[in-house]
């Protein structure tokens, strides 16, 4: 009986021939045209109260391929194009359990470029990968080893807007086991003057990526405004942008991996708050400074990490007054101003720092959720059903505003981290 390992993507970059990215972008195209036809034939029949499944997309696939006008989807494999229904019909599944939106149409410029192929549509023998329809292996820039003696079962390649081609690998990895358990527990409040600060008094600085370039970011820009629409001198601005962009976003994903990684192997027990990040970023003051901070990321690395090595990430519900409630006598201040960093409680006289006297509170409810069962105000809507303000690794929250005016202001009954 062979072990279940988890399953894991590596990814790394590539340097493609002129062959090769020719036939990529051929790939590419044609994926996101049969995506498209694909969409549209569900989208008439759904009009028409019809339902449209896999396999009746799957035949549309072969009669398209047989006409004169769609005859171009022949020359790239046939693997990428199946692929693209699979996950058609993976957004419609997504779609009817109410998980997300109506499915939408690619764009060439807007949508990723990517394709995937499974294991009938690739050979990966002693490091060398040569997909379907070519001949030559990719030139592929190995920063860090697969696991030791695991075969991927699904490629997918992809070209961000900066250019660079990248190939992901998915493989299991049994280098992912649970780590032994121990007694520590820790409240995380997220914020911008500092990103994290932990209950035990630590507190993250915020690296503020894109600030740092931001600078070279609008010199970039003011360049491609100047550009004329169409031409080779626009795309070659429009390609500094995107690098730009790209170095703040690799940055920031990789502070996030080594900050979330240090928090999963030291604590058995990790505490957070439920931000509604897309309602909070319609502050026009914020709304930049919340997006750098990345909170969203930030969880959704914490969960799936924390699922891998057998962590538990509890969740408290938004309202929880956990900046105004003193955690040593549990008495509310009445307001609490975003300005005010420390504050002095009425009833015993404790002097706070705001953002470590959440934390300690955020910490106190996840454990009375962990030993009592719901004993704090539950989520509104959790995800999966459950009833408590505990909830598995579920990834970040996707649950739509109730209001057009909730937390869209920082300030409120729960004030937000200040910049």
């Amino acid at each position: 009986m062979t072990a279940n390992y988890v399953k894991r993507a590596f990814k790394y970059r590539f340097r493609p021939t002129d062959a090769q990215a020719a036939e990529l972008l051929r790939t590419f195209g044609c994926v996101r045209k049969v995506y498209n036809l694909a969409l549209a034939a569900r989208t008439e029949a759904w009009a028409r109260q019809e339902r449209v499944n896999y396999n009746q997309t799957s035949a549309m696939l072969t009669a398209w391929k047989k006409s004169e006008e769609l005859a171009f989807l022949n020359e790239v494999s046939s693997v990428p194009l199946q692929q693209a229904l699979r996950h058609l019909q993976g957004a419609f599944a997504h779609f009817f359990a109410k998980r997300a939106g109506y499915p939408r149409f690619k764009s060439k410029r807007a949508s990723r470029a990517a394709a995937e192929y499974t294991n009938s549509a690739f050979r990966f023998r002693d490091g060398r990968l040569v997909l379907a329809k070519m001949t030559e292996p990719l030139d592929v820039v190995w920063s860090r080893p697969l696991p030791e003696g695991s075969t991927p079962t699904t490629v997918t390649i992809s070209r961000d807007a900066a250019g660079r081609w990248f190939v992901s690998m998915l493989c299991e990895d049994p280098g992912v086991q649970p780590l032994p358990v121990n007694d520590s527990a820790v409240g995380i409040d997220v914020g911008l003057d500092h990103l994290l600060t932990l209950s035990t008094g630590e507190k993250v600085a915020n690296p503020r990526h894109e600030r740092r370039d931001r600078a070279k970011l609008a010199k970039a820009q003011r360049d491609l405004s100047r550009k004329e629409k169409g031409s080779k001198n626009r795309e070659k601005a429009r390609r500094r942008v995107a690098r730009v962009h790209a170095r703040i976003t690799d940055r920031r994903r990789n502070h996030l991996h080594k900050l979330t990684t240090r928090l999963v192997r030291e604590n058995q027990t990790l505490v957070i708050e439920d931000l509604t990040v897309r309602n909070m970023v319609r502050n026009r003051s914020l709304a930049r400074a919340i997006s750098d901070a990345s909170w969203t990321q930030f969880r959704t690395l914490l969960e799936y990490k924390a699922a891998w090595y057998g962590r538990d990430v509890v969740v408290v519900d938004r309202f929880f007054p956990s900046s105004k409630l003193c955690s040593r006598c549990g008495t509310v201040q009445n307001a609490m101003p975003l300005h005010v960093r420390s504050w002095t409680c009425d009833g015993c006289g404790t002097t706070h720092d705001r953002d470590v006297n959440a934390a300690e509170n955020l910490l106190a409810a996840g454990l009375a959720v962990t030993v009592c069962g719901a004993g704090m105000r539950p989520q509104r809507r959790t995800p999966g059903g459950q009833s408590a303000t505990k909830q598995k690794t579920h990834g970040a929250s996707r649950r739509p505003p109730r209001s057009r005016g909730e937390e869209a202001k920082i300030t409120g009954s729960h004030p937000r981290p200040s910049v």
